[in-house]
């Protein structure tokens, strides 16, 4: 009994944490304290000799001081107004255009997926200024709300992604490459969002009804013309300057973080937004939201030690390249689990337990480290949407006008899901979408 005890010790582990995951515990306590636990039943007390050191490894990872830069950069333009602006033009610049309201959100959600990153700010923001414009103009209530919900997770695709840097720094792959990598997908996805959009639009037309003549009327070209100067250059501008100076090479990830951090604290002063409250309240966030992400980093790689160490890797490699399925199957069933993991855990929780686990096995199988974090980080956004845990859904459902009920929001959500399993199917059946940009821009 002892024997299989031990044998079997590193699957237990990871059984335990998401028994204790799904129970409720705290996430980074939970793989932390777990992976502590088996590993004193595994390794003793010299256990302890060996952690400090990967740990501080981890701690000072320069790549990653990109992580609390990007959020600051999230939520400094947060409180810029950036949002509530954008919205109003491109709901304006789309008014001809059937659907050209819902589509308007789907644009916004790009830009400021490419400017914060940050999903439930994203969400909470459009919800509020959108959701209850759309439901007035006589939008159905399951398009409106699967609109906005889907529309605030783009950040996760669209670089500067803080998702990306993580599975860069886990998966061994050069964040810089990751970002040109998920340019196209990023794009496959708005456009694909755009297209389901416009048919229900004209299969339907009571679902997605145009703004009315007169209100058209009512703003002049010249005045629409000054309205796209002064809210979509700007974020423009800060995108640019963002993800140009890492395409050309002039500046690394972390130090183009850094420039949109400045950046976005500009566009607030100009927007006179910025205050000394505020400038506390975004550092105040930032802090709590970086401390959130490496106090769970710490305990997945301790985690991740512990289960090495117990010979973990070598069962599940074995466990895979067993199966008779070929590395397409083998790599469809890894992103089953991930796609299944998100209906049940956050994404930081799937990055830090199952990829260090899978990955490396799917890479010795021949998959291109660059294509499968890209093919993860799309998966990994359908976790924002999937019910009963997802965050995108609580976000909007917190900030929705009476009368949506939460049925509404995951009708809504179920069309906007399947299209992102379509872009995972593209992704895979033309691998270029992902590779071929970097060939381009970076040449590798």
């Amino acid at each position: 009994m002892m024997d299989f005890f031990y044998s079997n010790l590193p699957m237990i582990m990871f059984a335990t944490v998401f028994v204790l995951l799904l129970v409720g515990y705290p996430v980074a306590f939970t793989i932390g304290g777990t992976a502590v636990f088996f590993g004193l039943i595994g390794f003793g007390p010299a256990f302890f000799g060996l952690l400090p050191l990967r740990i501080w490894g981890t701690m000072s990872n320069f790549v990653l001081l990109a992580v609390p830069l990007f959020i600051y950069m999230g939520v400094m333009l947060e409180r810029s107004g950036l949002a509530e602006e954008l919205l109003e033009t491109m709901a304006l610049v789309f008014a001809k255009v059937k659907g050209g309201l819902a589509i308007s959100v789907v644009i916004v959600g790009a830009l400021l997926g490419a400017s914060t990153g940050i999903v439930g700010a994203t969400v909470v923001t459009m919800g509020l200024l959108s959701l209850p414009t759309m439901i007035k103009r006589g939008y159905s209530k399951t398009l409106a709300t699967g609109t906005v919900a889907a529309s605030g997770t783009l950040g996760q695709i669209i670089p500067p992604s803080i998702v990306l840097v993580l599975l860069g720094d886990i998966m061994s792959v050069p964040i810089g490459d990751l970002f040109v990598g998920a340019v196209i997908p990023g794009m496959v996805l708005v456009l694909l969002y755009i297209i389901y959009i416009s048919i229900i639009a004209r299969l339907k037309p009571e679902a997605a009804p145009p703004i009315p003549e007169e209100e058209l009327n009512a703003i002049s070209k010249s005045e629409l013309r000054k309205l796209v100067l002064t809210s979509l250059v700007p974020p423009l501008f800060l995108i640019c300057s963002v993800l140009g100076t890492i395409f050309a090479g002039i500046a690394s990830p972390t130090e183009a973080a850094a420039l949109g951090a400045v950046g976005a604290t500009l566009l607030t002063v100009a927007k006179k937004r910025f205050t000394l409250k505020t400038a506390m309240e975004v550092m105040t966030s930032t802090t709590k939201l970086t401390c959130m992400v490496f106090i769970i980093l710490v305990g997945a790689t301790t985690l991740g030690l512990v289960f090495r160490g117990l010979g973990g890797d070598t069962q599940v490699r074995e466990l895979i390249t067993g199966l008779p399925f070929g590395k397409w199957g083998i790599l469809a069933i890894f992103m089953g689990v991930i796609f299944i993991a998100g209906f049940f855990l956050d994404f930081f929780e799937i990055v830090f337990i199952f990829v260090p686990i899978l990955s490396p096995i799917m890479v010795t199988i021949g998959v291109d480290p660059l294509w499968l974090a890209v093919l993860i980080a799309v998966n990994l956004q359908t976790s924002f949407l999937t019910p009963p845990f997802g965050f995108s859904l609580f976000y909007l459902k917190g900030v929705a006008p009476p009368g949506v009920e939460t049925t509404d929001i995951y009708k809504g959500i179920i069309p906007f899901v399947i299209i992102q399993l379509v872009a995972m199917v593209i992704l895979c059946l033309f691998p270029e979408t992902v590779t071929w940009l970097p060939t381009v821009v970076l040449g590798n």
